[in-house]
């Protein structure tokens, strides 16, 4: 069976005559319409077109194949239309499990987009910093910043978040000797920012301890001390300034999950679509 992505690019050519007209149209190299060309040349058995030093003109039959597919371009438009209409008729619920930071800076200021497209999809969004277990049904989808270890899920690796140490303007004019530290409890130690803030802070004290990142962010605002964060929460805070460390803060990758039955679901495509196009459009948060 040939490739029909290969029969559209021979009925660009056949349309404009030339290759390099071809390549305009298709926004590609000439040499990629030249592979095409003669991989659908090689599935037919068939030559299409002569190959002169200044032209490519059809064959007798490259001219009857041409007159066949002249209404692809039509199909195609058709097909996009069917395929609109299917996409405004969808409707139903799809669940996302992600860290909070990511739910309230990265996603949820783009769902109207999402409603404007799919006015029927309703998203539910599931801030939290426990994984949800997809195979009991917890979540339809999750983003996640720890490597999923289940087999039987399907992971991509679509983003990284980075962290900064953060802290009050006032901060900027204390010696860093005195500054105080805000982090997780003990419990947390094995994450990598809070490892890090260990490291920053050295024998300085941490003065606050909180179960949640909002709640760490808020003490940092009134001066408690620093916070390790997300730089794409930190440095939108406006309350808050990155301060110098010796070393870079680390880098967790972002991976979305899901289970192979949920992922040929239209809505769960549609969603799946929409998550890696808001981290894709923030830079703090691109690979």
């Amino acid at each position: 069976m040939f490739d029909w992505q290969d029969l559209y690019y021979f009925t660009v050519l056949a349309r404009t005559q030339s290759l390099s007209a071809a390549a305009r149209e298709l926004q590609v190299e000439h040499a990629t319409v030249g592979r095409r060309v003669d991989a659908l040349e090689k599935a037919l058995g068939v030559k299409l077109v002569d190959r002169l030093p200044r032209s490519r003109p059809l064959t007798a039959q490259g001219i009857a194949l041409a007159e066949l597919a002249a209404g692809m371009g039509e199909m195609a438009t058709q097909v996009m239309r069917l395929s609109r209409v299917a996409s405004i008729e969808m409707a139903g619920t799809v669940r996302v499990s992600c860290p909070p930071s990511i739910a309230n800076h990265c996603v949820a200021p783009h769902v109207a987009r999402l409603r404007a497209k799919y006015p029927q999809l309703n998203l539910v969004l599931m801030p939290s910093t426990q994984l949800a277990a997809l195979d009991k049904g917890e979540a339809d989808i999750a983003l996640r910043t720890v490597r999923p270890d289940e087999d039987a899920l399907v992971r991509r690796k679509v983003g990284v978040v980075r962290f900064g140490l953060y802290g009050p303007p006032d901060f900027q004019q204390l010696p860093a000797e005195q500054w105080t530290f805000i982090g997780y409890d003990n419990s947390r130690d094995h994450l990598p920012q809070q490892a890090w803030m260990h490291q920053v802070r050295g024998h300085r004290e941490v003065a606050f301890a909180a179960s949640d990142l909002i709640t760490q962010q808020m003490a940092a605002r009134a001066q408690v001390g620093a916070v390790v964060l997300p730089t794409l929460v930190g440095d939108h805070d406006p309350l808050l300034v990155r301060l110098p460390t010796a070393t870079e803060g680390p880098l967790r990758d972002i991976w979305l999950t899901v289970c192979p039955d949920m992922r040929r679901s239209p809505l769960v495509k549609v969603v799946m679509e929409f998550l890696v196009a808001c981290i894709e459009g923030e830079p703090q948060l691109r690979r």
